[in-house]
This record gives C-alpha cells, sequence and structure tokens, in this order.
C-alpha cells in the first residue's frame, strides 16, 4: 500500500430515506444488478481508496442485511433524519484516529460519478490541508476531497441536508477544482423521474 492510498479514506453517505422517492432508502435502490451503495463503495475501491467507510440511517438493518460491504466499515447515523450534514458529521468522526489525512466524500445516489473521476479528485491532494473538488463543465460538483485540516470546520457547518456547501463556499479560493465531465455525469436519484438514471 503507497503513502497516498493509506492516507486517503472513501467515504460514502448512504443514509437518507428517499422522501421524495416515497421513502425508499437510496442506498437499496438497484443499479447494474446491485444496491446503489455496494455501487459507490466499489467505486471507491476502484479509485484506489483501500479504506471505506459507509454512513447508514434509513432502515438500517434491512440495509446491512441486503448488501454486500465486506471489508467497509459501517457507520449508524441515528440522526440520519436531520439531513446529509448529519451524516457527514458521524462519516468524518468515524475516520478520526485512523490514520486517513483526508477523505473522498461520495454520494449514494450519484451512480454516474466513475472511478476515474475519483481517482483524478485524489490524484490532486497534496496534505491535510487539501480541498479538491470534481468539476463539470467548471461548476463544482462531487466528489470532494476533504483533508483532515478542514474535517472540524466542515462538521461545524454541516447542517441540514448542506454537507460541506457552506464550508466550501467560504473557502472557494482554496479548492482546487479538477475537471471530470469527460469521464463522469454528475445527476442525482432524487425523484421518480431520475430513476431513469438507473440501469
Amino acid at each position: 500500500m503507497t503513502r497516498t492510498e493509506d492516507e486517503i479514506a472513501g467515504l460514502v453517505l448512504a443514509a437518507g430515506g428517499g422522501r421524495r422517492l416515497g421513502g425508499r432508502p437510496k442506498a437499496l435502490l438497484a443499479h447494474r444488478g446491485r444496491p446503489l451503495v455496494e455501487h459507490a463503495a466499489g467505486t471507491l475501491r476502484a479509485a484506489g481508496c483501500e479504506r471505506v467507510h459507509v454512513v447508514v440511517g434509513a432502515r438500517s438493518a434491512e440495509v446491512r442485511r441486503r448488501t454486500d460491504l465486506a471489508g467497509c466499515v459501517l457507520v449508524e447515523n441515528p440522526h440520519w433524519e436531520q439531513g446529509m450534514g448529519s451524516s457527514l458529521r458521524a462519516g468524518l468522526d468515524s475516520l478520526a484516529g485512523t490514520g486517513a489525512r483526508a477523505a473522498v466524500v461520495l454520494l449514494v445516489d450519484q451512480p454516474g460519478v466513475s472511478a476515474e473521476a475519483v481517482a483524478r479528485v485524489r490524484a490532486a491532494y497534496r496534505d491535510e490541508g487539501s480541498l479538491v473538488s470534481a468539476a463539470y463543465g467548471g461548476v463544482r460538483g462531487h466528489p470532494v476531497l476533504l483533508g483532515a485540516a478542514h474535517w472540524g470546520g466542515v462538521a461545524a457547518s454541516a447542517t441540514g441536508d448542506r454537507g460541506a456547501r457552506a464550508y466550501l463556499r467560504a473557502h472557494d479560493g482554496s479548492i482546487t477544482l479538477v475537471e471530470c465531465g469527460d469521464v463522469a455525469q454528475a445527476y442525482d436519484i432524487d425523484t421518480e423521474a431520475d430513476l431513469g438514471h438507473l440501469e
């Protein structure tokens, strides 16, 4: 394992209840024959993340039972109904003390984000002060790499469904943008209409 592989963890946020999808947790939606949460964890692993933490919440017992996340650390977010911010806080907290110096954050409902996009974002990591974001046509998107020096600030500002958005906006000048529009698509699976993106 190289130094960088050991230092950059993967973090999947997969705790949401799919409110706009009739209460179907996004983690369990099928894509290419497997649940979205397996797809996301596999994307991070294929990009070189040796350590992958997966934050679960809605129907977590069912998610654990119906998915194969062997080798991943499953992190329970009992406050998942409060929004994505609570999942990001839980995930970053779970990485404290592991030796990880950065986390690549991937949302479970963005299956169009490829391993190549994640690898490009990882490659821009320099140190614990790194902030890196994929960009699509120059517009910031996911995945996002958060150096450990930023975890406390991100956690403090992560409320509701905003995740790291407020923190990143406040530190816009420090973010390295990595264009990924040629190798990934940044759509979300949020509504019934979005289900057409799944295969």
